[in-house]
Order: structure tokens, then C-alpha cells, then sequence
């Protein structure tokens, strides 16, 4: 669900509907979905991010219209930042509309975009290691600084807190308190970081939906992770059944 345009946000239904996931996107006319280029080097990574298109009222309506659909037993993971003509609170504003239906929501944003959900106690949110110390004004070095701030946010109202660290791995505060580690996975390749937050968060919600156990969807949002560091593009299931059996026991 959202917003695309012009050729690009055809593009983008076109392949999304060759995966065999539903979409139910809204149109913008007389304008472009944005066009992201990654240039990739052995040393560093470039992002040259255009402006996507300015998003009317009109439209704004229509989306909240679809979520409001949404039900208790739905996932909704809000994601990324907010295109033009949309307000800074919109998420909070989803989170509000759906908090009497008790559908899980996971919330992948920076900032107040993030903060200003937490009293309505979202399932899952997932800062990487500088956001969440951009949030406290301070550099967080180490996984039990990272520990230590999760857990003043599960205090202003998220349940469960997931933190990618880069190199350092990524932590999990899980909402009964519990402390879930994971070092990087040895296979690690780092082909590209493009999209390895977005693919822990798949691969965390499809675990959890699959087990219903916190550490097998670390597990699993760990491997869907690197398995798309390890590509050019994104993590395919074959790649990710490879590092999930190379690496965890349980798996078979």
C-alpha cells in the first residue's frame, strides 16, 4: 500500500505483482514516484535519493480510507519517511486509528516520525544504531548502550525494541524484558547494504508470524539481513534457507 506515479510507480506495482503479493496502491497523476540511485564501490556506498511525488489531501484521505480497513489480526508496518504534502505526525495518526482494533503494528522510522507513535505501543520498532542515539543526543558504542536506551523507549510505550548495529550485529528487547544478542553472521559478504534494515524487519515479522517466538524471528530477520548484504539486489528465499540451516540449529 501507497503512493506511486508516472512510469517508475508502474514499474514498481509491475514487479511487486511478479513476486505474487497483492498491492493496492494509489495513483498520483501528473507526477513521478522517485528514483533512487545506489552506486557501490569496494570501500564505500553513494545514495543520489531524488523527491518523490507531493501527495494531495484528496489522496491522503483515500490511504487513511484503506488502512481503515485494516483488522486486529493484521501486520501493518509503517515504514521509511513521508513524502511531500503529508504531515509529520501521519503516523502517529494511523497508529491512533487502529490502537482500538489491536492490530500489530511495527513502526521502521527516525525521530519524532518514531517517538510520536511509542504512547500508542506499537508491536516492534526498529532504530539502527545511529538513530537511536540521534533520538538521545548521544553516540551509542556498544550493544549494552543500546540495551540501556531500548529500554527507555519501551518506557515511553514500545513493546518490543530491535536494533541493527552494523558490524556489531543488531539486539532485541523483547517486551517481558528479555536480552537477545546476535553477532553478524560469518557469511556475511557485504556485496551491499541497500536494503538490509528493511529485509530485518521482514524477515523478524515473518518469523514471528511463523513461530511466534522472539529469538527464531531475530534468527530469521538476521538471516533475511545478510542474505541481502550478500546480493546485488535483495535476499531471495533460497539464500536465506542457506544461511538460516548453515547457522541455526533449530532450523531444518
Amino acid at each position: 500500500m501507497g503512493f506511486i506515479a508516472g512510469f517508475v510507480g508502474e514499474e514498481i506495482e509491475r514487479q511487486v505483482k511478479q513476486l505474487g503479493i497483492d498491492t493496492d496502491f494509489i495513483k498520483i497523476e501528473n507526477d513521478a514516484s522517485r528514483i533512487n540511485v545506489k552506486i557501490l564501490t569496494e570501500l564505500e556506498e553513494t545514495a543520489i535519493n531524488s523527491i518523490g511525488p507531493f501527495i494531495d489531501q484528496i489522496s491522503m484521505k483515500l490511504l487513511l480510507q484503506k488502512i481503515e480497513k485494516i483488522q486486529g489480526e493484521d501486520t501493518l508496518i509503517l515504514a521509511g519517511s513521508i513524502p511531500q504534502g503529508v504531515s509529520e505526525n501521519i503516523y502517529q495518526n494511523i497508529c491512533e486509528k487502529l490502537s482500538s482494533k489491536g492490530t500489530r503494528i511495527m513502526v521502521d522510522a527516525t525521530g519524532d516520525l518514531l517517538l510520536n507513535t511509542l504512547p500508542f505501543h506499537p508491536f516492534l520498532i526498529k532504530p539502527n544504531q545511529e538513530e537511536l542515539g540521534e533520538m538521545f543526543h548521544i553516540k551509542i558504542l556498544s550493544q549494552e548502550d543500546a540495551f540501556f536506551y531500548a529500554k527507555k523507549l519501551q518506557e515511553k510505550g514500545a513493546k518490543n525494541v530491535l536494533v541493527s548495529m552494523g558490524s556489531q550485529g543488531s539486539i532485541l528487547l523483547d517486551e517481558n524484558g528479555k536480552k537477545y544478542k546476535k553477532e553478524v553472521i560469518r557469511t556475511a559478504k557485504k556485496i551491499n547494504t541497500v536494503g538490509a534494515g528493511d529485509s530485518m524487519v521482514a524477515g523478524f515479522i515473518a518469523g514471528f508470524e511463523l513461530y511466534g517466538d522472539y529469538e527464531k524471528a531475530l534468527d530469521l530477520g538476521t538471516a533475511t539481513a545478510t542474505a541481502t548484504v550478500n546480493s546485488i539486489s535483495l535476499a531471495t528465499k533460497e539464500e536465506i534457507d542457506k544461511i538460516l540451516r548453515q547457522e541455526f540449529k533449530w532450523y531444518k
